[in-house]
């Protein structure tokens, strides 16, 4: 692999519940998935860091999630698909008149939380987040799981679609993301980070939680921007993929 991706989910912060250092990552980033408003952030916040992303000249992401916010969209739901077809096209819709208010253009879609792990492995759902994708702009790419069922799914609907890898979460043998529930499931130590994603892309593998090695082909990295010491992971992480000759450029165009 000689140029990977790094992204980041961004535009979470409230005056109450302040997450991440958006304007931090997005120096570090070529990425940016942007709440949608649904699981955290603001409509003020949320234009606040697509201006900057617009700024920095990040390629811009629609993050939609379940609706919750309480949970920080991090609580497995059982949506019927009209209510999720219409919740998903609502974020969409949203994020991209902000995006455009500020100059900028949605490039991709990058579902967040509980929501993006259940159309990792559910078929039904991750076609109702296909047929709003759809519905609303059918040229965007959907970001997904590395070997989830929603990128076959998106492909077989003709999407563009892009693999993904974790930088900051622990893998299980099978090459899913260990729940959040269970201790470990996130990691912290920016130089061992780093050295994952070095071998991702020099090997395409990652060593699971069991000692196994895992599989993974993968566009782009994501460092959560929630993440304690999510700064230090992005920067520690861009600085060895470069080191090692990789080249960190966006796995999609910004669009005009």
């Amino acid at each position: 692999m000689t140029a990977i991706d790094l992204n980041s989910d961004l535009g979470e912060n409230t005056p109450d519940r302040i997450v991440g250092d958006d304007e931090a990552m997005l120096r570090v980033v070529t990425s940016a998935n942007v709440s949608c408003g649904f699981h955290a952030g603001s409509p003020e916040g949320i234009r606040a860091t697509l201006a900057a992303a617009v700024a920095q000249g990040v390629v811009i992401g629609a993050h939609p999630g379940y609706r919750d916010y309480e949970g920080f969209g991090r609580l497995p739901m059982a949506v019927d698909d009209a209510t999720l077809q219409a919740h998903v096209e609502y974020q969409l819709g949203a994020l991209e008149g902000l995006a455009r208010s500020v100059g900028g253009r949605t490039a991709y879609v990058k579902p967040h939380g509980a929501l993006y792990n259940t159309i990792a492995r559910d078929e039904r759902q991750a076609a109702v987040v296909v047929r709003a994708i759809r519905a609303i702009d059918p040229s965007l790419v959907l970001l997904g799981l590395a070997g989830g069922v929603v990128l076959d799914v998106a492909e077989r609907a003709g999407l563009a679609t892009a693999a993904e890898a974790f930088a900051d979460r622990a893998y299980t043998p099978e090459g899913l993301l260990v729940s959040r529930t269970e201790q470990g499931s996130v990691l912290h130590d920016p130089q061992l980070v780093a050295a994952r994603m070095v071998r991702l892309a020099h090997e395409g593998l990652i060593e699971a939680v069991d000692g196994s090695d895992v599989a993974v082909r993968a566009e782009s990295i994501c460092v959560h921007g929630d993440s304690a010491g999510a700064i230090a992971m992005a920067e520690a992480t861009r600085a060895a993929l470069e080191a090692a000759g990789v080249t960190i450029a966006p796995f999609v165009g910004s669009r005009p």
